[in-house]
């Protein structure tokens, strides 16, 4: 029997601590556990601390995840709560994404100073956004538009475009809810037309495999139809190589047992475009989603991921 805290790695952010805190708060309840059985461990990653260049630049989304990977591995830490989308499709030898909390909602939020829609934004305005999928759809939107790398919290994204500059900015739904700052929103955008990135709005937990012990403790917060769903979407990142230097979406749903997944590619400049559209039991969601990034790999042909260089 566990006698001493359960030991939560989390970055530091107040959305990565939100998020720490909801698995904490989900784990009791399922296990009937005092809080004083769960010490939550704050760390900073090279992603936090690098701020002043895009992703794509300094090595992509290891970049958050790294050394809280290597505090598990060590075994320091005995889980770590991420958001899935900064999670790379392969991790280290010996650790696994052992559980997923019940997905929130997946669509981008536009937050507009200069006009409350994308399509209102002013001929030449200025968005700013630190994701080459949304830079990538905004231009295949909108070519008239500025889009520049823009990163930090949310709160320093936020008071840039309260001091103008940038006329507006897109962040993940997900996260300003669960921030409680749903309210700054102007428009939020049709995942059909503006498809969000594979494992948006999902919180994973990643422990090591021979863990018995926690990851049975973490089975019981596990949302099945979630961890179907994402488990889809980074299958097709990883047959596509996807990382934070590639503009690729994809959106998978459970329905009555199958998965329905939808992709998309673009190239950086937003265009050229090719969409996929995949189904299967939930059981292969994995297997569809390879299917899928080889099926559009194959279509959209070796120049078209020339772009991607």
């Amino acid at each position: 029997m566990q006698t001493k805290p359960f030991r939560i790695g989390t970055r530091g952010s107040p959305l990565a601590l939100a998020q720490a805190h909801e698995t904490r708060d989900r784990l009791m309840a399922a296990h009937a556990l005092p809080q004083e059985m769960f010490e939550i461990v704050v760390m900073s990653t090279a992603g936090d601390r690098i701020t002043d260049r895009a992703l794509s630049e300094i090595g992509g989304k290891g970049l958050f995840t790294q050394e809280l990977e290597d505090k598990l591995l060590s075994g320091d830490l005995d889980f770590a709560v991420h958001s899935s989308k900064d999670m790379p499709t392969r991790l280290p030898d010996g650790l696994v994404l052992s559980a997923y909390l019940p997905r929130e909602d997946v669509r981008d939020a536009f937050i507009g100073r200069a006009a409350p829609t994308l399509m209102e934004l002013p001929h030449g305005a200025v968005i700013g956004s630190s994701s080459l999928r949304r830079q990538a759809l905004i231009r295949s939107l909108r070519p008239d538009i500025e889009v520049i790398t823009y990163r930090g919290l949310v709160d320093t994204r936020l008071r840039k475009l309260a001091e103008g500059q940038v006329d507006a900015t897109l962040l993940a739904y997900a996260g300003l809810r669960r921030l409680g700052k749903a309210d700054v929103v102007t428009e939020l955008l049709d995942p059909e037309r503006f498809p969000p990135a594979p494992a948006q709005g999902a919180i994973c937990i990643e422990s090591r495999i021979d863990n018995a012990a926690v990851n049975d403790l973490l089975a019981a917060i596990n949302h099945a139809d979630t961890f179907a769903a994402v488990s889809c979407e980074r299958a097709f990142l990883a047959a596509l190589d996807g990382s934070c230097r590639t503009p690729i979406a994809g959106l998978a749903r459970t329905e009555a047992g199958r998965i329905i997944f939808s992709g998309m590619i673009l190239t950086p400049d937003g265009a050229k475009t090719h969409r996929v559209n995949q189904d299967g039991t939930a059981d292969d969601a994995a297997l569809i989603g390879a299917a899928a990034g080889e099926k559009i790999r194959a279509e959209a042909g070796t120049a078209f991921f020339d772009s991607w260089a």
